[in-house]
C-alpha cells in the first residue's frame, strides 16, 4: 500500500505554514495533541509522520510505562481530566490506572514509578474532602522519602479566591521536597482551564515517553479506544466550551408566584439532531452577555469612545462588544483586585488587600463599576482590557432526564438581582435569560459533566437535600426514576421562602407522590411563619428516620449555597449521626467521611 508524503493542496500548505510560523515550544505541544486527538478520531494514528487507515493491523507492544492518576475533587472536574489523562495514556500505550484520592493508598506513594495528582482547592484554601489525608501526609511531620517518584500536580482553583490552587501548590511543593523529581511543572488553572489542562496533559505524556530502546511503537485503534480532542470517545460532531450548540429556546415558563420577592424560570432547550447526551447530575453551560446598564455606565465612568478598537485574543474588536460579550464585569475576583492595584498602586485598595474581612466584604457584591468609581484612575482602554478575564459560561444543574424528556435540556434559572450603593445589580447570565432570551431564540450552550454527583447504579434509597434552585437535580433524578418505573425509596426535603409563591414544581412533587415514585416529601418555607423554619431543621425532626434510612444503605444529596445552607445542612447530619448513632463527634466525622468515600454522601453546591 503507497501512502502520499504530501496530501495538501498548496493553499492548504500556505495555511498551515502561516498558522505555525512563530509558534512556542508549549504551543507546538498543544497542537500536536490537538491533531493527535484529531487523527485517532478519524480512526488513524501515527507511525514515522503518516497516518495509517484504522484496520492497519498493528502489533500491541507491552507497555514500558506505569503511570498512577490520582485525584480530589468537590464538583468532578477533577475527576474528568484524570480520567480523561487516562484514555490520553491509553492510546500511547502507557499503563495507566485512576484513582480518587479516597481510593489510593497514600502510605504506599514512595512505591509509586510516576504518579500525577489532579486536585482542586475548595472554599478559602481548603482541600476537597477526598484529599484531606493524602495532602496531610505529604505536607506533615511524617512525610514519606520520595526519591524515584516522577510527578507533576495539575492544580485547579478559581481566581475569585484569594488562596487561588493552594492544595496544589501545597502538594506540588511538599513532594518536591521529599525527594520526587518533577517530570512537568505544576500548572494551575483558572475556570477556563480547558487549554492550559490540555497542554499539561501533552507534556506530561511527551515527558513519559521512553527513549531510544524502549521506544514505543504506534498503536492501533484496538489498543484504546479512539479519542477526540478532548480525550473522551469520539461520537460524532463534539459539542465543547470551545465548540458549543447552538441550541434552540422551546419554552421559557417563570415557575414562582405573583407575590415572590424572586424571579425563578424554568427554560427547556432543544438539542434536536445534536447527537449531544447527558445524565442526571450533570449541568448545562449557558453563555451570555453582560447588562447593557452596566457596559453604558463602564464606559461613562471611563469616557471610552464604544467604538474604540481594543486588542482581544487576536483580534480587534471595540471597547463596547468587549465589555458586553468577552470580558467579566459583574464580578470582582481576587485576581483582579492585584492586577487593579499593580496599575494604580492606590493605598486604599491596597490596604483592602492586606486586611481578610475587609477583601471579602469587598469581593462579595461588587461589580467592575465598583473599582473604577471607588479607585479612580486614567484608564487606556486596552489596558483595562488586558486586566478583566473572558465572561465564562454560567453552569447551571440539569432540571431534566433524558429517558423522560427525549432530545431537550431543561434548567432552573433565578435571576440575581439585589441593591448596593443605591444601584440595581444583576447577573450576568440569570438577567440575559430572564429579560432578552425568548422562545425560538438560539443559545450556545455545552454539556458539563459532574460524576460527583450521580444517582446510584442498583436503585438504593436517596435523601435529597436542595433550597430553591437546588432541587433543580432532583427534578432529573425523579424523572430518571419514573422513566424506569422505580418506585419508593425516596425522600426529598426542599426549601425556599413561602409556600403560595416559591414552591418549584410543586404540581410535579404531588404527582410524583401520588404515583409513589416519590415516598416521602419534607417542606420548609422560612418566611411562613414568625420563627424561620430551613431544610436542616426538618432534617433533625425526623432524624431517626433519617439514621435509619442511612443505616439501610441510603444516599444523601444536598445541593444549594455552599456558605450558608450547606453548612447548615452538613452540621444538622453530623448531629443527627452522633446524636442517633449514640457515638462521639470524632466518630460521627468518621462516619460522614466513609459515606463520601463509599460515594453515599454527595454534593453539587455553589
Amino acid at each position: 500500500m503507497s501512502l502520499k508524503l504530501n496530501p495538501l493542496n498548496d493553499q492548504q500548505l500556505a495555511a498551515l505554514d502561516q498558522l505555525t510560523q512563530g509558534l512556542t515550544k508549549e504551543q507546538t505541544l498543544w497542537l500536536s495533541g490537538f491533531f493527535e486527538g484529531r487523527l485517532s478520531a478519524l480512526g488513524g494514528s501515527f507511525e514515522g509522520g503518516v497516518s495509517l487507515p484504522a484496520a492497519a493491523p498493528i502489533a500491541k507492544p507491552e507497555s514500558l510505562i506505569n503511570l498512577t492518576i490520582l485525584y480530589g475533587t468537590e464538583t468532578g472536574h477533577s475527576q474528568g481530566l484524570a480520567e480523561k489523562l487516562g484514555e490520553k495514556a491509553a492510546f500511547k500505550n502507557i499503563n495507566a490506572k485512576v484513582l480518587s484520592l479516597y481510593d489510593f493508598n497514600y502510605k504506599k506513594l514512595h512505591e509509586e514509578e510516576n504518579v500525577v495528582v489532579v486536585v482542586s482547592t475548595h472554599g478559602e484554601g481548603d482541600p476537597p474532602d477526598m484529599a484531606e489525608d493524602f495532602h496531610k501526609y505529604v505536607t506533615g511531620n511524617r512525610a514519606p522519602d520520595l526519591k524515584g517518584v516522577n510527578y507533576s500536580v495539575l492544580a485547579m482553583g478559581d481566581k475569585t479566591y484569594r488562596n487561588f490552587c493552594k492544595t496544589g501548590e501545597d502538594i506540588d511543593e511538599a513532594m518536591k521536597d521529599c525527594g520526587a523529581y518533577r517530570i512537568t511543572p505544576m500548572v494551575k488553572c483558572d475556570v477556563d482551564y480547558e487549554q492550559n489542562a490540555e497542554m499539561w496533559m501533552n507534556n506530561v505524556l511527551l515527558n513519559l515517553q521512553p527513549t531510544e530502546s524502549g521506544a514505543v511503537s504506534a498503536t492501533s485503534n484496538s489498543a484504546a479506544p479512539a479519542t477526540g480532542v478532548n480525550g473522551s470517545a469520539s461520537m460524532g460532531k463534539a459539542y465543547t466550551k470551545t465548540n458549543p450548540y447552538m441550541a434552540t429556546v422551546i419554552d421559557k415558563v417563570k415557575i414562582t408566584g405573583r407575590d415572590s420577592d424572586k424571579e425563578v424560570y424554568h427554560i427547556e432547550l432543544s438539542l434536536d439532531g445534536s447527537g449531544i447526551e447527558y445524565e442526571p447530575g450533570d449541568a448545562v453551560g449557558i453563555f451570555a452577555r453582560n447588562p447593557e446598564d452596566l457596559v453604558e455606565k463602564i464606559l461613562e465612568n471611563t469616557g471610552f469612545d464604544p467604538d474604540q478598537q481594543v486588542d482581544f485574543e487576536e483580534e480587534k474588536i471595540s471597547i463596547k462588544d468587549a465589555l458586553t460579550h468577552h470580558l467579566e464585569i459583574t464580578v470582582v475576583t481576587y485576581d483582579l483586585l492585584e492586577k487593579y492595584y499593580e496599575v494604580t498602586k492606590d493605598e486604599k485598595l491596597n490596604d483592602i488587600l492586606d486586611d481578610e474581612d475587609k477583601l471579602s466584604d469587598y469581593l462579595y457584591g461588587h461589580d467592575v463599576l465598583d473599582l473604577l468609581e471607588d479607585f479612580p484612575f486614567k484608564w487606556n482602554a486596552n489596558k483595562l482590557v488586558s486586566i478583566l478575564r473572558a465572561i465564562p459560561p454560567r453552569l447551571y444543574s440539569i432540571s431534566s432526564s433524558m429517558e423522560y424528556v427525549g432530545e431537550e435540556v431543561h434548567a432552573t434559572v433565578s435571576l440575581v438581582s439585589y441593591e448596593r450603593k443605591n444601584r440595581l445589580r444583576k447577573g450576568a447570565c440569570s438577567n440575559f435569560l430572564s429579560d432578552s432570551v425568548q422562545v425560538d431564540d438560539q443559545l450556545p450552550i455545552f454539556i458539563e459533566k459532574n460524576p460527583a454527583f450521580k444517582l446510584p447504579p442498583n436503585g438504593s434509597k436517596i435523601i435529597m437535600v436542595g433550597a430553591g434552585t437546588g432541587v433543580a437535580p432532583y427534578r432529573a433524578f425523579m424523572q430518571q426514576r419514573e422513566s424506569l418505573d422505580m418506585k419508593g425509596n425516596t425522600w426529598l426535603f426542599f426549601g425556599d421562602r413561602r409556600f403560595k409563591s416559591d414552591f418549584l414544581y410543586q404540581a410535579e412533587w404531588q404527582k410524583l407522590l401520588k404515583s409513589e415514585h416519590l415516598e416521602r416529601m419534607d417542606v420548609a418555607f422560612s418566611r411562613d411563619q414568625e420563627e424561620k423554619v430551613y431544610v436542616q431543621h426538618k432534617l433533625l425532626e425526623n432524624q431517626k428516620e433519617v439514621f435509619e434510612w442511612l443505616e439501610n444503605g441510603a444516599h444523601f444529596y444536598l445541593c444549594g449555597d455552599m456558605k450558608h445552607m450547606a453548612k447548615d445542612v452538613n452540621k444538622a447530619l453530623l448531629e443527627i449521626i452522633k446524636t442517633q448513632g449514640g457515638i462521639s463527634v470524632e466518630e460521627a466525622e468518621k462516619y460522614v467521611k466513609n459515606l463520601k468515600r463509599e460515594k453515599r454522601f454527595q454534593t453539587d453546591v455553589y
